[in-house]
Parts: C-alpha cells; sequence; structure tokens
C-alpha cells in the first residue's frame, strides 16, 4: 500500500536536492548555524503554522523569481527543533524551482535532518506546513513561469476520484488542495477542503513523488460563497453554493494557478465531459454526473480543464485506485456541503449570520393558521419533514415569507409548475437551442422552451425552489445557467 502512482517516473522528473550524508551532525549544524533565519526575501509572501498552547510558532517568507527559482526566509518561536526544521526547509528550497520546492516533505526534513524521534517530528510537520503556505501564495501572486506543454495541475482533495484523476495526468503531473474554510466547531477530517485535508492530499502527491501546492482561498469563499449563502437564508431562498464556488472561486483560482506555472490545464476528479465546442456535457455515468455543480463555469475557464473521469463509472474509478495501491481506494464519499461538516445547519447560520430562531406561523393556502414554526430560514418549498402540522392529506411547504415571518403549506398537487421565472440568465449558444432544464442536482432534466427570463416545461415540474440553479441543455450539453426565482 506504500506506493501509489508510478512513484520512480516521477521521483525522476521531480528531484530533491542532494541531502547531507553525515546523519549525526546535521540537526545540530542546522540549530546552530540556521540557513534563512531572519531572511525575507523581496516581494515575498507569508505563511504560518503553530501558534498552540506548546508556543511553537514558525513562520516563512517566500519569493518566486521570473524564471521560477525559489528564495525564502523564516522565523521561529519555540523549541530548538522547529529552528532546525526550519533551516532545513531553507537549505533544501532556496535556488531551486517551484515544483521541486513543492516536493518538500516532513520525512525530508526529517531526513535533512538526520532523523527525528517522535517527540520533535512536529516541528517538521509545523515548518512544512508554514513553508507550503508561503510557497503557495509565492505561487499565486508570482510571475508567469514558461509553458510547460507536459505539465498538468490536478485539483486535488484527497479523496479517491481526485487522486486516480492525477494517475490519469501522466508523469508530469502536480497536485494543488485549496483550503476554503476553517472553523473551531467543524469537522475538520470530514470536510474536502479543510487545513486537515489539504495536509491529507498533500501526503498523497508526497507518497508518489508528485510535487505540490496549497492556495488559500478562504477570504474569498467567505465573500464569494458563504455571506452569499447566510444572505439567501434570510431572503427565504433555497441557495446552491457549490456551483457558486465552482464556478466563482474555487476552479478559476486553481486554473489561473495552472496557467501562471505554465501548465497545459488544470485536471480534476469531477464526473463531466466537454462538447466538441468547448462546453460542459453530461458525464457518462448518469449516476454521478456533476455537471450541474460546474453549469457555472465561463467557457474560458473550461478550455483550460480537463476531466479524466467523465467517461468512467464509479466501480472503474474505484478499480483503477486499486490496481495503483491508492491508500483511499474504498474511501466514503463526502456528503456535507465543505463548510457545514461536523456543524449543524441551524448552528451554522445562527453562529455565522445570526439567524436564531424566531417562531412564527405555519398557514395553509387561505391563510389560516395550522401550526407553528422555528423561522422561515429554516425551510424550503418542497419540504415535507419537521413541519409537525397533521391533516389526513400530507403536507408540503409552498412558500416562506421573510417579511411576515411566514410559511404557507399544503398539498403536493400545489407544487407543480409549468412556467419556472429566472433571474442572472447566462447563455453560452442562442436561447432557441435550449430544449431542456435541469431544476435541481438529482432532479431528471424536462423539456422546455426559453420564455424571455422563463422556462416553460412541456410537464409539470414538482417544486421549483427560488434560489436554486437552473440549468439549461441542448441535449446533453449545458447551454447557459440561471437562478429560479420566486
Amino acid at each position: 500500500m506504500g506506493v501509489v502512482f508510478q512513484t520512480q517516473h516521477v521521483l525522476q522528473r521531480w528531484p530533491a536536492p542532494t541531502l547531507a550524508p553525515v546523519p549525526d551532525e546535521r540537526f545540530e549544524e542546522h540549530l546552530r548555524y540556521p540557513v534563512g533565519l531572519g531572511h525575507r526575501p523581496d516581494a515575498a509572501h507569508d505563511g504560518a503554522a503553530g501558534g498552540t498552547a506548546c508556543g511553537d510558532l514558525i513562520r516563512f517568507s517566500v519569493a518566486v523569481s521570473p524564471d521560477g527559482t525559489v528564495d525564502a526566509g523564516f522565523d521561529a518561536e519555540g523549541c530548538g527543533a522547529l529552528t532546525a526544521a526550519g533551516s532545513a526547509v531553507c537549505d533544501t528550497a532556496v535556488g531551486t524551482t517551484v515544483l521541486s520546492a513543492a516536493t518538500i516533505s516532513p520525512r525530508l526534513i526529517a531526513e535533512a535532518l538526520g532523523g527525528l524521534s517522535a517527540g520533535k517530528w512536529h516541528a517538521a510537520d509545523l515548518a512544512v506546513d508554514a513553508f507550503h503556505r508561503a510557497l503557495g501564495a509565492a505561487a499565486v501572486n508570482g510571475p508567469q513561469l514558461a509553458a510547460d506543454p507536459e505539465l498538468v495541475l490536478v485539483a486535488m482533495s484527497g479523496g479517491v476520484d481526485s487522486a486516480v484523476a492525477a494517475v490519469l495526468s501522466g508523469p508530469r503531473a502536480a497536485g494543488v488542495t485549496v483550503e476554503l474554510w476553517r472553523d473551531v466547531e467543524g469537522d475538520p477530517g470530514g470536510s474536502c477542503c479543510s487545513a486537515t485535508a489539504v495536509r491529507a492530499a498533500r501526503t498523497m502527491a508526497h507518497q508518489a513523488g508528485m510535487p505540490h501546492l496549497t492556495v488559500d482561498l478562504r477570504d474569498a469563499f467567505r465573500a464569494g460563497v458563504v455571506e452569499p449563502w447566510i444572505a439567501a437564508h434570510e431572503a427565504g431562498l433555497t441557495p446552491n453554493p457549490c456551483v457558486r464556488c465552482n464556478g466563482s472561486v474555487r476552479l478559476d483560482a486553481m486554473v489561473d494557478l495552472a496557467l501562471r506555472l505554465g501548465a497545459a490545464a488544470l485536471a480534476t476528479g469531477h464526473y463531466a465531459r466537454v462538447s466538441d465546442e468547448g462546453l460542459l456535457r453530461a458525464a457518462a455515468d448518469a449516476n454521478k454526473d456533476q455537471s450541474y455543480m460546474l453549469a457555472g463555469l465561463a467557457p474560458a475557464t473550461i478550455a483550460n480543464l480537463r476531466f479524466p473521469l467523465g467517461g468512467l463509472t464509479k466501480p472503474e474509478v474505484r478499480q483503477i485506485a486499486r490496481e495503483h495501491e491508492l491508500a483511499v481506494a474504498d474511501a466514503p464519499e463526502s456528503q456535507d456541503l465543505c463548510f457545514l461538516a461536523g456543524t449543524a445547519h441551524d448552528r451554522f447560520l445562527a453562529r455565522h449570520g445570526g439567524l436564531t430562531d424566531r417562531v412564527g406561523p405555519i398557514v395553509d393556502a387561505a391563510g389560516a393558521v395550522v401550526g407553528e414554526h422555528r423561522g422561515y430560514f429554516h425551510y424550503t418549498v418542497g419540504q415535507r419533514r419537521g413541519l409537525g402540522v397533521h391533516r389526513e392529506e400530507p403536507v408540503y411547504v409552498l412558500a416562506t415569507d421573510p417579511a411576515s415571518n411566514t410559511v404557507t403549506v399544503g398539498p403536493r398537487a400545489s407544487l407543480a409548475a409549468q412556467r419556472v421565472p429566472l433571474v442572472d440568465v447566462t447563455l453560452h449558444r442562442p436561447p432557441e437551442v435550449v430544449s431542456r432544464v435541469k431544476l435541481r442536482y438529482r432532479a431528471d432534466p424536462v423539456a422546455c422552451r426559453m420564455d424571455g427570463d422563463s422556462v416553460l416545461l412541456e410537464d409539470d415540474f414538482s417544486a421549483p425552489a427560488a434560489g436554486q440553479t437552473a440549468v439549461l441543455l441542448d441535449g446533453d450539453v449545458i447551454v447557459g445557467s440561471a437562478t429560479i426565482t420566486k
């Protein structure tokens, strides 16, 4: 289980600098004469790790020159092992290329120090974490590097899909993982974009001999995804944060980094394909198709993306993982929104959006009060469970009203719609080519035609929810997207 990808071949492509030959003197040498201590390169970017109760804190400053070589310095507080580890990182990284520096791992630093005891291993972990945060920032904001048509940057989450995407991207693959959210009440192990997930993905890449870069997008993610998600709840909508994240935050940032590094493309583990005319197309496996969640991508971004899994089924992907002895071959899939991992939906809205329970009436279509709710923002159109309303015929949420804090319920038949109004309509092709629309991620597409800023459906659709994404299709090709409105 130790070999992850074609390790020998990749290691020849990304050689680490030769380590010093005398193991019993290296730690003391780095401790007494630390390389890079107090140095801050011009135009450097910073990354830090530590600061816990033990008092260990290390900060790196990293810059990338126009020819792609790295300069680095650091400052450290706490145990001597942290200073030695910081020195070993600088000694290893300075003068190498960005991608060679991106192979630096805690094991490499431990070896550079002649080996570390269990009690000192944390120093290598902290130093490498801090260095990679600084290196990622320097790469994102650094100079445009020369084109390398064989290089493919791979978006890695630490799961089986992105790992197999890396396998299928060839020997010149390099990994990148974005950190999107950090919350003391969350479960970092259950999120695909936490600091813990970044570390896991980096470890997987390094075990394969692959370079790995870390990109911190927490500020952009909060502003571009979490805050609009909270605002949509406050407005009585049912938001779709994954479409927003993929369409305007996460993938665009990684594509930009790929282009800056001179890579040919960014590969991801999404189940989607690209049509001959450069638009998104549904995956071969309808059960795993994720093109809906990518519908917000602009054609210019799609042109720089590769989807190695688009023609595969999930069982085929897991089989490839087993054949390559990937440790994640049988790992379960993440189901939660990344920023909700380990946190209840209601608790998150209260902590981060101030949306606390507001008791209000549940009414029927005639306005008669039939129950009581905890706050309109806890409910979505089409919801049946958790209403506490008992009638002979099951009732569903028909509408929510923020102004009056009311939730209107009624029979399922009242949810049927044939005209669905839209806002923020984006079309990549003329509206006349739209023949189908997908109104929920797990819903089948329905036949339709565009009518101004609405879609007219050939058959009734139950409970189109304001705030959700409407994906506009020509066959199985995405030709546009919009947001359902009230």
